[in-house]
């Protein structure tokens, strides 16, 4: 009897690892997802946007 209790409580601490493993994942997979969603919604705005540096300021910074 003690063996069966003993291997129920490792298959629990293994499903609530595997759950909090699961809500990092869905949490990560969110967080990707809103970002892109901000990235498409605002590409036409900084598209029209002026650059605040040319490539020139850029190479002179780099030299």
């Amino acid at each position: 009897m003690m063996n069966i209790e003993a291997d129920v409580k490792e298959i629990r601490a293994q499903v609530e690892e595997i759950s909090r493993k699961l809500d990092i994942i869905l949490q990560e997979r969110e967080t990707i997802g809103i970002m892109t969603l901000s990235e498409r919604a605002l590409y036409k705005f900084l598209d029209e946007e002026p650059d605040l540096y040319s490539v020139h300021d850029i190479r002179a910074a780099y030299k």
